[in-house]
């Protein structure tokens, strides 16, 4: 087994070294380096298909991973498309920002920062590994609580979106707070769901040996959206652009978990 994991990790490797090498050559073309995120999120698709072909582990098992890899990550690659694409040729203004910072190297700069990307796509692409590498022939009961969880994170996550984007598709809305359905109970109810969706990934590779290693993968999504590029990137702005009722919406709202809303201050 140990053999057959290391050969499939590196044809992923090589996989998202030539994707994002790809991608960065195709931001400096277009000058938008925002595409990124699409093929960060719709490149899994491809990593968790190539385990399905090419491990060896039972195929019911491997199918399922495979599954729920590729359906997570095409819904939200083609999420990212229309919004990235949707603002072309204005780029996302995180990596503005960052052409601002690295002046005249930024282009090389963004290079390796692709490649990072790259490498943590592989890094979290593991749970998919182990459970394709599986020959037990019996699902176990925590699988099918993974299942479970990332069945109704992912549901969860796209009615988010879709409520998110009908909010923003009525122009009487234009500068105002969503707080429409999951929105009124979370302020980052999709951020929520992205998360939940990876504890799901977890316990489907807790059935597969060595798969409680893959608890990292949760944590780093859970890091990642709620202390680095997440919701201090996102609230930082909205408080930027919508002021007051922003500010209020934070008093109110639960930043990550939906739960009921505060009350509202009196004045």
């Amino acid at each position: 087994m140990l053999s057959d994991f290391l050969t499939l990790l590196a044809v992923a490797f090589a996989f998202c070294v030539v994707l994002m090498a790809f991608i960065w050559w195709l931001s400096v073309r277009i000058k938008n380096a925002g595409i990124v995120d699409i093929a960060w999120s719709a490149g899994f698709s491809v990593v968790a298909v190539l385990y399905g072909l090419l491990a060896h582990g039972n195929g019911t098992r491997r199918w399922i991973i495979t599954s729920m890899a590729a359906i997570w990550s095409l819904r939200l690659g083609g999420y990212l498309y229309f919004r990235v694409m949707g603002h072309h040729p204005v780029e996302d203004r995180r990596y503005a920002q960052l052409r601002v910072e690295w002046g005249a190297q930024a282009d090389r700069k963004m290079f390796w920062f692709f490649q990072l990307q790259g490498a943590l796509q592989l890094v979290l692409s593991l749970p998919f590994l182990l459970a394709a590498l599986n020959p037990e022939p019996q699902i176990q009961l925590i699988e099918w609580v993974g299942f479970t969880v990332w069945l109704l994170a992912l549901t969860g996550e796209s009615v988010a979106d879709a409520q998110l984007k009908r909010f923003k598709a009525n122009p009487a809305n234009k500068g105002g707070v969503c707080q429409l359905g999951l929105w009124r109970y979370s302020r980052h109810p999709n951020y929520f769901f992205e998360w939940l969706i990876w504890m799901g990934f977890f316990l489907f590779a807790c059935g597969s040996p060595w798969g409680w290693v893959t608890f990292f993968c949760p944590l780093l999504m859970w890091h990642f959206l709620l202390k680095v590029t997440g919701i201090p990137m996102t609230e930082e702005l909205a408080v930027k652009t919508k002021g007051e009722p922003y500010r209020e919406y934070q008093r109110t709202t639960n930043k990550f978990v939906p739960w009921f809303p505060k009350k509202k201050e009196q004045v």
